[in-house]
This record gives C-alpha cells, structure tokens and sequence, in this order.
C-alpha cells in the first residue's frame, strides 16, 4: 500500500502548498482521501482523475473538500466527452446538510454516499461503519471536532489510520489499535493546548495516541502553515517514543 501525500496545510496552505489531500494506492486501486485547497493540481502529478476508484471526506471544513468543484468539473467534462464512463464515487459525511446536498446533486460528476449509512460493524467496544473499495476495507469511527466526522481505516496488505480532525478520544486510539502507518493531525504545539481542546489534537497529544495505540510508525500531518514541522515532530517524539515524521507534500509513503 502506498500513501501519497498532495497537501498537509490547514487551515489555509504555505505558498505553493495545498491544504488536506492524500492519495491511497493499492493494486491498481486509487482513492483520493480529503480534497483540500489546491489538490487536484498535485493529484495530476500521481494520477489521472479518470482513474480514481472513489473520494472519501473525512468532514466537512473548507480545507477538507475545496478542490470537490474543480473536480466536479473535471469530471464533468469528462462525463461530456465520453472519457468518463459514470460518475465518480464520493464518500462523506452528511451534515452540514446543504453543503451535502450540493455536492450530491452534481450527479453528472459525482454518485454521492453518506458515510453515516454505511453498514455499521462492532469492533471490540466501539461500532464503526465498513466501506469495501476494490480490495481495500475502509473503517469510520467518529471524531470529535465542531463538525461531524471521521477518524478512518484503510486495510489492505497492510493497515493505514487517519486521524482525520478531531480532539482525542478512545475511539480513535481503538481504530488505531496495532496499525502499520498511523498518519495523525498535529495542529499546534503544548502551548496551543486549551485554543485547539475539544477539536484538534497537539503534537504531543498525537503522539501519546500514537503509543496508547500501539501504532508502528507514526506520520504527522496538517500543520498550521506558520509553524516549523520540526517543533511539532520533537513534541510528538517526546510522547510516543517510536519512529516519527512529518509529512512533505509529493512524497510517497509505503505503509
């Protein structure tokens, strides 16, 4: 399995930079997760968009799913020319409800799914909902942020998790349980504690996730874009005490 990264800044990019945009890949199938600010331009160095299995939202915040109206363009345009065969598949949650019905009435582009009606499963102690793509199974446990959303599995030969947005919650430390990749928000350092609280994990707060979790590897990602993603790696390695990283915009990670 391979993770590439199209854009890692929130909420708005470094110069040159896209916000929240990752590219799952596995065996031929292709699945865009998150569509912020300036990805689809990234997404064209990987990938056509012709190809892509499915989009998956983890929540509904600007930074999140922007680059969904060029796409619906592309796609579109596509969908006119016959070089698109039916529109694409498009996963996310469904409130705010009319930014859902937006995006899911561009039918010529987009074949729209909540994500809350997704067969739900029991996992341990916690129930997520299960989305099978080509032979990739994709797993939503809820997060706790100020919109509804999702923290996210990815299983295939290997195990990618993803935060998504959200403070941290025995949910996501049990959907992260054991995993080979766990690629994790960390949106400010200790002194941004009580600003970001109920929403947002810090560096530091990912990384103890991270080492309650059990996690392999840990990837972190969606940096206020004035901050040094050094700091923020030093304060997440205080508290898990494995491998970490930050993200760079255009590498490929093999989970």
């Amino acid at each position: 399995m391979e993770l590439t990264v199209l854009g890692c800044w929130a909420p708005y990019p470094r110069a040159g930079g896209a916000c929240s945009g990752y590219l799952v890949r596995e065996d031929g199938v292709n699945v865009l997760l998150e569509a912020g600010n300036g990805v689809l331009s990234n997404l064209l160095k990987f990938v056509d968009f012709r190809c892509l299995d499915a989009v998956i939202i983890s929540h509904l915040h600007h930074d999140h799913y922007l680059d969904l109206y060029s796409l619906r363009q592309a796609m579109e345009a596509a969908s006119r020319t016959g070089a698109a065969a039916s529109p694409l598949k498009l996963f996310l949650p469904s409130s705010p409800a009319a930014v859902f019905k937006e995006l899911a009435g561009y039918e010529k582009a987009f074949q729209a799914f909540e994500i809350e009606n997704l067969p739900e499963e029991k996992t341990g102690k916690s129930r997520v909902r299960r989305l099978e793509l080509g032979g990739l199974i994709f797993s939503f446990a809820p997060a706790k942020h100020s919109l509804p959303g999702f923290c996210i599995s990815v299983e295939g030969s290997r195990r990618l998790v993803y935060s998504g947005d959200t403070a941290k919650t025995e949910e996501l430390v049990a959907l992260a349980g054991g995993a080979d990749l766990f690629l994790c928000e960390a949106s400010g350092f200790d002194r941004d504690r009580d600003y970001l609280k109920e929403f947002h994990l810090t560096a530091r707060q990912a990384g103890e996730a991270a080492c309650e979790a059990g996690v392999r590897r840990l990837l972190l990602t969606h940096f206020w874009p004035e901050y040094d993603p050094a700091g923020l790696c030093a304060e997440a390695a205080g508290s898990f005490g494995g491998r970490v990283e930050t993200v760079r915009e255009g590498e490929t990670y093999l989970v």
